[in-house]
């Protein structure tokens, strides 16, 4: 559970922060677009809560805190697929068009329940 300075935290308190937030370090994997920069997650919850880097918020508090906030967060570079939102990046025509004849043919599992009817009556 994140800290009550951390819970307490606006959206506007995270833009401010933001704002002063200077990160010359490489990214770590959680990161979160604000103002058109991206910044690490963690560290910018804590730097917009003012409390010390040893703070109990751990990272994925962090980013459900930003999600809640109307962030966009990112994990190693790729967007961070909203709660309760179904991802479909992975359905495609070709991938639709793979699948289709797939329960037929030599090995198939039609014939293989087929057979296994047949054999129950």
């Amino acid at each position: 559970m994140p800290s009550n300075r951390v819970a307490l935290l606006s959206r506007r308190d995270i833009q401010t922060a933001a704002g002063k937030l200077q990160w010359n370090r490489q990214l770590p994997k959680w990161t979160v677009m604000v103002e058109g920069r991206q910044l690490p997650a963690r560290p910018l919850v804590l730097e917009a809560a003012g409390v010390p880097p040893n703070d109990p918020t751990n990272s994925h508090q962090a980013v459900a805190l930003l999600q809640d906030r109307g962030f966009e967060v990112f994990y190693q570079g790729q967007p961070l697929q909203s709660p309760g939102v179904p991802s479909t990046s992975f359905i495609t025509d070709a991938y639709i068009e793979s699948l289709r004849g797939s329960c037929r043919g030599e090995d198939s599992l039609v014939d293989a329940r087929e057979r296994e009817h047949r054999l129950e009556k």
